[in-house]
């Protein structure tokens, strides 16, 4: 009876993964609008707020218990919402958004604070999504090509995730070639178009 018990406990544990993974890219690309979106379908309730002024995310966002089934795959995912990882934070830059001098100069110490947080956290992750904009003209940049870098020397399954699909500036292909190496997955975090792509990638990426 015993080891039935012990059989059946760890069959359980095989089906369902514990994982954590986490959200990485530049500020205002969409990943806390993407991390809304996965939370919302797979554990009934978002895990931050999305603002068009950049660094709304200044520590990071977490969300246990989000359950992912796919293809007789189960995962028991955490959900990390990092903060925007920008090379460069200016407060004068934050005055654009109709912020006054005292609120921006305390938004961007804080956002520098979590750009730290959050590269922290990569030696803690499982795996991780990068979020990319692919109605950016220049996906090659400095913080994307330093979040990749960094999780690789982590060792850390990436899976790429080329957002805003639904905008008319989006070039999906400029993203391909960019990173030619990578999965890409491409959605619209927004309207949830292909979100179900994302799903599978996961799915294969992290039991694979």
């Amino acid at each position: 009876m015993l080891n039935a018990l012990f059989s059946f406990i760890s069959r359980f544990l095989k089906r369902e993964r514990r994982l954590s993974l986490g959200l990485y890219g530049k500020p205002n690309v969409g990943k806390t609008t993407l991390a809304n979106k996965i939370c919302a379908d797979l554990a009934g309730e978002k895990i931050g707020i999305a603002s068009p002024i950049p660094h709304e995310t200044r520590t990071v966002w977490r969300k246990n218990g989000v359950k992912l089934s796919f293809n007789g795959k189960k995962m028991n995912l955490e959900i990390l919402d990092m903060p925007g990882i920008a090379d460069r934070i200016d407060y004068r830059d934050l005055l654009l958004y109709g912020l006054d001098e005292e609120s921006a100069k305390s938004r961007a110490a804080d956002a520098a604070k979590g750009v730290a947080e959050a590269m922290g956290w990569i030696g803690k992750l499982d795996a991780a999504l990068v979020v990319v904009d692919c109605a950016d003209g220049n996906p090659n940049n400095q913080v994307n090509m330093t979040v990749i870098k960094s999780l690789e020397l982590s060792g850390k399954p990436i899976i790429l995730v080329a957002n805003k699909i639904d905008m008319r500036s989006a070039n999906i292909t400029r993203v391909k070639e960019t990173f030619p190496e990578y999965p890409i997955v491409e959605v619209s975090a927004l309207t949830g178009k292909n979100i179900t792509n994302l799903y599978e990638a996961i799915s294969t990426r992290l039991t694979s």
